[in-house]
């Protein structure tokens, strides 16, 4: 089962931590978040019940085309579009070029794990949901 690695930190956090590996003076861990938020909230919504709920539907039945997925889920498909393009930008649906230019949505992970630092300078807390 492939996990995807989410974490927890503002804007000034996050672009610490990039410029920092871009120079060479950090190198990540194994097991660390390769997925970040801005705080628990964005993460929340684009995670919310009804997007885990879509993810299930993509996982389950494969649509081949967003149309399709439309149809199974009985969204909009300009709305379904966006919703998908920003579940991609945090890893969460993958949107494969099919024949005809058609976008391919499919799950790469079957579970997220949440890293959330409870207090300033402590080890993150882990907290598990799946779709």
């Amino acid at each position: 089962m492939k996990t995807l690695r989410i974490g927890i930190a503002d804007y000034g956090q996050m672009k610490e931590r990039t410029l920092a590996i871009a120079r060479g003076d950090y190198r990540p861990a194994r097991g660390e978040p390769t997925v970040w938020f801005t705080s628990i909230e964005s993460f929340a919504k684009v995670l919310s019940e009804r997007n885990r709920e879509l993810l299930t539907l993509i996982a389950e039945e494969k649509p081949d085309s967003l149309t399709e997925l439309a149809a199974l889920s009985g969204r909009n498909k300009s709305n379904l579009s966006r919703t998908l393009k920003t579940m991609a930008r945090h890893g969460l649906v993958e949107l494969e070029k099919g024949q005809s230019g058609r976008l391919i949505p499919q799950v790469p992970y079957h579970q997220v794990t949440l890293d959330v630092s409870l207090l300033p300078g402590t080890k993150s807390a882990t907290r598990t949901s799946a779709p």
